[in-house]
């Protein structure tokens, strides 16, 4: 019978989801093997499903499986807010908190928010995963991080914004300019007619950032010929000053990044750049931890990092 599921075994079946195997979600949970399996085979027994099929070294959750471990997130989401929530009556801000963000943001945005937290909110651990931002809205989603330091070319906002799911919520901070990378002999400068470029051999990034060159080159009438792809700035920077190619970079990725002396940049328009955005889940504000790591995200200062503070009419709307 169904009534006798217990949080228990929603723990262990979402371990389970995670790790692939009982024997690791044993370990994640501090369980021996045999005893996890036991529990599992009463737990089959009480709901009247099996949860778990054989594949191969490791197992596959049925149906009835992936349903438990679904819900496992939201349960496990509610007895945390309910947790804080009832700490925070104390006037306590503790527990973990989960962060992802985006690679140019690693080097610059979140030390300056982990520094801050760390002298508010002593009591707080938080634990932080790099991700890009399809990657980390997908761990906000699915509950394995709490919220997520995002971005969106601004030439692409209307699909962008389609794409974030209806459970969570995203709120726009920052304009991150966009620059072209050339070799410093290269006669374009701030202003000229992006279209010149057309003859140009290209250097492509993350799929994200790729889009974003083929979006931008197509408003200028011409499709840009990629001869390299690499999403790592600094080789961007080491390919184009040896005369390989040009390319566009997010000025973030150049604040931690020396310049070599073959190259230089060019800033391009507001309506080349992207916006930087903090996503939570829906109703996640109200949780104590989630609502001061969203804060301190908000509270970077953009010009320690070149970026531009983004207005209220920048916020995805919706309820917090």
């Amino acid at each position: 019978m169904t009534d006798d599921l217990d949080l228990s075994t929603l723990r262990i079946v979402r371990a389970v989801a995670d790790t692939g195997t009982v024997t690791a979600a044993a370990a994640q949970l501090g369980y021996s093997q045999p005893a996890l399996s036991q529990h599992l085979r009463r737990a089959e027994a009480r709901v009247g499903h099996p949860l778990l099929l054989r594949a191969g070294r490791g197992v596959e959750l049925t149906e009835a499986g992936r349903r438990l471990a679904e819900h496992a997130v939201h349960v496990q989401a509610a007895l945390d807010a309910a947790r804080q929530e009832l700490d925070h009556l104390g006037g306590a801000t503790s527990g973990r908190v989960r962060l992802a963000g985006f690679p140019s943001a690693s080097s610059t945005l979140v030390p300056d928010v982990l520094s801050r937290l760390r002298t508010s909110h002593p009591g707080l651990q938080v634990d932080y995963v790099e991700a890009e931002p399809p990657e980390a809205l997908t761990l906000l989603r699915d509950g394995a991080v709490d919220a997520a330091v995002v971005f969106r070319h601004a030439g692409r906002a209307a699909t962008d914004r389609e794409s974030v799911p209806e459970s969570l919520r995203e709120t726009a901070l920052f304009a991150d300019r966009t620059v072209l990378v050339l070799p410093r002999p290269h006669p374009f400068v701030e202003g000229d007619d992006f279209g010149t470029l057309h003859a140009e051999r290209w250097i492509g990034g993350c799929p994200r950032c790729r889009g974003h060159l083929l979006t931008t080159c197509a408003a200028a009438d011409f499709a840009p010929e990629i001869v390299l792809e690499t999403d790592n700035a600094l080789a961007v920077l080491g390919l184009v000053a040896a005369g390989l190619g040009i390319a566009l970079l997010p000025g973030l990725s150049l604040q931690s990044a020396a310049l070599p002396e073959e190259v230089r940049v060019v800033t391009l328009p507001p309506s080349v750049s992207r916006v930087i955005a903090v996503a939570h889940r829906r109703g996640a504000r109200r949780v104590p931890s989630i609502r001061v790591l969203t804060e301190a995200v908000a509270a970077v200062l953009p010009d320690r990092h070149g970026l531009e503070a983004v207005g209220p009419q920048g916020a995805v709307t919706g309820p917090s």
